[in-house]
């Protein structure tokens, strides 16, 4: 619940303490302008309204009795105040808000589910890291947000390529090609991107991150099996100009320099992040190859704002992302290639994005919301034997309506999407171009049936050029036991097209991927989570304790496989003399099933988490080795954080990871880590000093990760940390 601090209420005039009717209108205290779509009701009655363009509201058939009337508007802090109800005559409220105070804000609106509720009326579980957590990240890895969503239960960040650095982000024990990531509710990524994603995204850009674990198709389409991130960027906050600097410097030679300004009057607002990361290459272990890849990035992103009279707001925004990644053998990255010394892999990536958002809101308390968005990426391939350049172009677009009545909430939209691959020559991959699009519509009913129950029903229709018609629905009920315990019960179906690009696959390799097998089908999905959160105060120690239950099934599962000699000779294809992949269905399920729970407790200058995650990730179509591999069964993580005055402030963290289970069967050694974090505040800047792996965790400890022939080598499958003990020091300066 917001704090009830800047909060100020005006009552102008009232006719007695009673009332069957209550009336009134609710302003900016700031400006005095009417408020339009604050949300007024009574606690436990089923009974609600929303303000007028003109601020207006009014609650009829108001019981006798003592009530509680909640008052709620997005960026204001909340109102709970105590009216007692004797009389059948009219009373008249008025309400000023004031703005939430950032550094106090707690963070519990959540866009993801399309109709800004607060994340405590959802009945799906929506967990969300805000500016606190975003803010402190941006210190800690100025670079990207792949630490930030590690530290959350359930989700484990994966190296998968040794010389890039690229890593794959897996929730609840399922691949990242299964989860759909979202900037500002529009998907943000193609499947030409491969797992360099959430290693090109900023912290200081973003206002907070919301993140749904399973399936969550409903609202977002195909490609939302595991869960569904979604990236919410800063918005201009009125006569609250920002301006703002993170200058960082790491022991692993990476520095990063990021700005942010925005600024806002009553018609117009911008914002404008622009960042830059410079890494060289590192060998760790000493073995003449590079365990941290060079990195050389630029990042911009721009937002103009537009705000209407009719209450409406347009944004216009755009992306530019390029990346230049290199890794491999250390003298070819230095430039003294010879033919003892050969190996690299190098990535080059332009991303190019324009989007559009158009907001109305209309003073029934309806929303209508049209956006789009178009990328274009280009991507270099160069290793030692091959290279290849493709481009790819995704678009989307969306017109969506949501409306608040007395006892529901109601979204509903159509959307159009897709992807466009095409190969630039000259190349020697079997690729084939590739294109598909697809038409969407959903809808979405959060029915309040009485003060302790919220059903929520959802329906989505996809109708994929090439795939054909998926029919997904998703059922979630919550239940509000008391003021204490809150639970929650979920599910739904997905589904996800096939992709050639997949993290699985050594860029080396892509000369033999022949393409996708005959009658290749989409993988569907279904899904279930049951939630149990316990929240209260004990001697001024605010507990929360969590107990979260999922599973998940996927069918017609799509891997990276030998291409049989059948379907060679289907193609009249002559043997060839390396082997050859193709991708295709298994002919049985991919699951996996776990519990996650967590204790927190904060009292000023105190806080406190620990938690544990357990995963059971099974491919039953692999009988010899059924466990998924890369997979940790148990986690735990446990943070302590103390501020020590409002200039100083530490925390230390430590998380334990248990065995994996590799592709051959079998198993990796359990590993520990240990952070600690040092910050202070001078003026206007506040300076992080931050070590990661305190204690120096490498898997490359454990035996070499290249494999000979060194000119060409291979490497195993990485479990743990290649880049070991890492300390930075950064600046953020706010002005």
């Amino acid at each position: 619940m917001l704090k009830y601090i800047g909060l100020v209420i005006c009552v102008l005039s009232i006719n007695n303490i009673s009332a069957q009717s209550i009336t009134g209108k609710v302003t900016d205290k700031e400006n005095d302008k009417p408020l339009q779509g604050v949300s007024i009701s009574v606690a436990g009655a089923n009974k609600g309204i929303v303000s007028n363009q003109n601020g207006s509201y009014v609650l009829s058939n108001i019981a006798e009795g003592k009530i509680h009337l909640l008052v709620s508007y997005t960026g204001y802090a909340a109102i709970d105040t105590l009216i007692n109800i004797n009389s059948k005559t009219n009373l008249q409220i008025d309400f000023a808000l004031l703005p939430a105070k950032e550094e106090l804000e707690e963070v519990i609106i959540v866009s993801s589910s399309r109709t800004n509720s607060r994340i405590e009326d959802l009945p799906t579980k929506v967990e969300v890291l805000g500016s606190e957590e975003v803010k402190e990240e941006n210190g800690i890895k100025p670079g990207n947000i792949a630490s930030l969503l590690g530290d959350i239960a359930g989700i484990q960040i994966q190296q998968t390529s040794a010389a890039t650095g690229n890593a794959d982000m897996r929730i609840q024990g399922l691949q990242g090609k299964y989860t759909q990531i979202l900037r500002d509710g529009m998907p943000l990524f193609g499947g030409y991107a491969g797992s360099f994603s959430i290693l090109q995204i900023p912290p200081l850009d973003l206002q907070q991150i919301e993140l749904v674990k399973g399936a969550s198709s409903t609202l977002y389409g195909g490609g939302a099996i595991a869960g569904m991130l979604n990236l919410i960027s800063k918005k201009p906050k009125l006569g609250k100009p920002e301006k703002s600097l993170t200058l960082n410097y790491s022991s692993l030679n990476e520095a990063n320099a990021n700005f942010f300004f925005s600024g806002r009057n009553k018609e117009m607002g911008y914002t404008l992040y622009a960042g830059t990361t410079q890494q060289k290459q590192m060998d760790v272990d000493k073995d003449g190859f590079s365990d941290v890849p060079s990195v050389k990035s630029v990042f911009v992103h721009p937002r103009a704002f537009f705000y209407g009279k009719d209450n409406s707001t347009l944004t216009l925004g755009y992306t530019l992302n390029y990346e230049n990644r290199n890794g491999g053998d250390m003298s070819v990255l230095s430039g003294t290639k010879n033919a003892a010394h050969q190996y690299f892999d190098q990535n080059k990536s332009l991303r190019n994005t324009a989007d559009a958002v158009w907001e109305k809101k209309y003073e029934d308390g309806g929303m209508l919301t049209a956006k789009a968005n178009y990328s274009i990426m280009n991507r270099d391939i160069v290793t030692n034997v091959f290279g290849m350049s493709g481009n790819q172009s995704s678009w989307y677009s969306e017109l969506a309506y949501s409306k608040k009545l007395e006892a529901h909430n109601l979204v509903m939209g159509v959307n159009f999407n897709g992807e466009a691959f095409t190969k630039k020559l000259p190349d020697s991959s079997y690729l084939s171009n590739t294109k598909f699009s697809t038409l969407g519509a959903f809808i979405q009913d959060d029915w309040k049936i009485s003060h302790a129950f919220t059903l929520q029903s959802g329906l989505r229709v996809d109708q994929n050029n090439d795939y054909g018609t998926f029919v997904l629905p998703r059922l979630s009920l919550m239940y509000k036991m008391n003021n204490k315990v809150t639970m929650r019960i979920g599910g739904g179906e997905g589904y996800k097209t096939p992709s050639l690009f997949s993290s699985e696959v050594d860029e080396r390799e892509i000369p033999y991927i022949m393409g996708f097998g005959q009658n290749i089908k989409s993988e569907k999905s279904i899904g279930a989570n049951y939630d149990v959160n316990y929240k209260t105060k004990v001697d001024d120690w605010e507990l929360t304790l969590n107990q979260t239950f999922f599973y998940n099934k996927i069918d017609n599962p799509i891997t990276y496989q030998y291409a049989p000699i059948v379907y060679l000779a289907s193609l009249n294809f002559i043997a060839p003399t390396h082997p050859l992949y193709y991708f295709a269905n298994e002919t049985k399920s991919l699951e996996s099933k776990g519990m996650e729970s967590y204790i927190q407790a904060m009292k000023a200058p105190f806080e406190l988490y620990a938690g544990y995650v357990y995963t059971d990730a099974k491919r039953n179509y692999n009988s010899i080795n059924p466990s998924l591999p890369l997979i940790a069964k148990h986690k735990f993580a446990t943070v302590f954080a103390y501020e020590f005055s409002d200039v100083f402030k530490a925390g230390i963290e430590a998380s334990y990871t248990g065995k994996q289970f590799l592709d051959n069967g079998t198993s990796t050694t359990p590993y520990t880590l240990a952070a600690i974090m040092l910050r202070y505040n001078v003026g206007k800047a506040s300076f992080v000093l931050n070590c990661e792996n305190l204690f120096d965790q490498r898997q490359n400890k454990n035996g070499s990760i290249v494999i000979a022939p060194y000119t060409n080598p291979s490497f195993p499958e990485i479990w743990a940390p290649l880049d070991g003990r890492v300390i930075n020091l950064s600046m953020h300066l706010k002005w």
